[in-house]
């Protein structure tokens, strides 16, 4: 059988769905927490790799460095925890964070010359799709990111 998942074909061998890998992790802005949630994504990678069998997933850096851009964001611009959300198949991840602040980023202009606050133009350089909304505690920035797997090119 084979499973269509966000376009991609998936050999399943299975006549059951095949569902994304996801993780989420909670931080409340602890000393270390950036670290622990670089840490916990590349555990993500690995088990997505693993149960995927996404070989060829080359993102490990840029997916590092959104997820510190946001939880670094969250941290310095909400008054309360935050949730890091991890979502992936062997077509794409999608990189959540939930804050307690209401008031959406903003993403300036790029300035080489300016010091601090480039984060968001970081994240919209990296990512294939970039959202931010507001939720009823808060809001959530996402950052989308299409792989290109080895196993899954024909």
């Amino acid at each position: 059988m084979t499973e269509y998942l966000g376009g991609a074909a998936i050999p399943t061998g299975f006549d059951v769905p095949v569902e994304p890998l996801r993780r989420a992790a909670h931080y409340t802005g602890a000393p270390g927490c950036i670290a622990e949630a670089r840490a916990f994504t590349a555990q993500f990678l690995d088990q997505l790799r693993t149960e995927w069998c996404a070989t060829g997933i080359r993102v490990d850096g840029e997916l590092l460095l959104v997820v510190s851009e946001l939880i670094t964001n969250a941290d310095q611009h909400s008054s309360g925890p935050y949730i890091l959300e991890l979502e992936g198949t062997g077509s794409y991840v999608c990189v959540s964070v939930y804050d307690s602040s209401s008031a959406l980023p903003s993403r300036y202009p790029k300035d080489p010359r300016r010091v601090g606050r480039h984060g968001l133009e970081i994240v919209h350089a990296l990512a294939s799709e970039v959202t931010v909304e507001r939720v009823p505690v808060g809001k959530r920035v996402q950052a989308r990111f299409e792989l290109k797997c080895a196993a899954l090119k024909r």
